[in-house]
């Protein structure tokens, strides 16, 4: 598999098997991705891999553990503006139709929400965090690194799901993994193999023309 068929593979996968990928292969995606461009090398991605029982018992205490009132950072900005409101909206929309989940059905589009906090079944769990201090440059370094885990992750036939979600969960997750204050929990990361029956993982996002966003000059 070359980088263009894994970029046009990967997705964000909502239904997994329960299959557990041999550990070798999973530390070698988490170790091979370090090689993700890094400003000065400061390389700022601090991860955590469970599975198991371990996996089962952060998952037991997030249950059981009360919504935050506030996430670790703000995941979007306040009072979206166009044109990402409406990117925001139509994904949105499209999820819930893909899985037949009408607007007005408050109740199905909360448990879908809440699978967040099962890694939509993944039998493997992945924790990004930074520390605190750094800036938007090692931000965007973190989102190399995990674009580059998922990327790896494709080419072995597997699949992954990014998620912000756990910016809201951080404080069981914070206490399980013995974060120090420092260090702020960025995103889940969900990996295994798609259930292909599910019909959630038969929904592809949209992504605007490339006059949408881009210009080229002096080609």
């Amino acid at each position: 598999m070359n980088v263009s068929d894994a970029v046009q593979r990967r997705a964000s996968v909502r239904a997994f098997k329960p299959d557990l990928p041999p550990a070798p292969v999973v530390r070698a995606i988490l170790e091979n991705a370090a090689r993700a461009p890094s400003g000065g090398n400061l390389q700022p991605w601090h991860v955590h891999a469970l599975a198991g029982e371990p996996l089962a018992q952060l998952l037991h205490l997030v249950a059981t553990d009360p919504m935050q009132d506030a996430p670790e950072y703000a995941v979007y900005p306040p009072d979206l503006w166009e044109p990402y409101r409406t990117r925001r909206w139509r994904n949105a929309e499209q999820l819930y139709a893909a899985l037949g989940i009408p607007r007005e059905d408050r109740v199905a589009r909360l448990q879908q929400m809440q699978k967040n906090a099962t890694f939509f079944g993944a039998p493997v769990g992945i924790f990004l965090s930074v520390d605190r201090r750094v800036g938007p440059p090692q931000w965007a370094d973190l989102g190399i690194y995990l674009q580059t885990v998922m990327l790896l992750a494709t080419e072995q036939g597997l699949d992954t799901c990014a998620q912000e979600y756990w910016a809201f969960r951080s404080q069981p997750v914070r206490r399980f993994l013995g974060l120090p204050p420092e260090r702020m929990l960025f995103a889940g990361l969900a990996l295994g193999w798609r259930d292909e029956s599910a019909p959630v993982n038969q929904w592809r996002t949209e992504r605007d023309a490339f006059e949408a966003w881009g210009e080229m000059r002096g080609f």
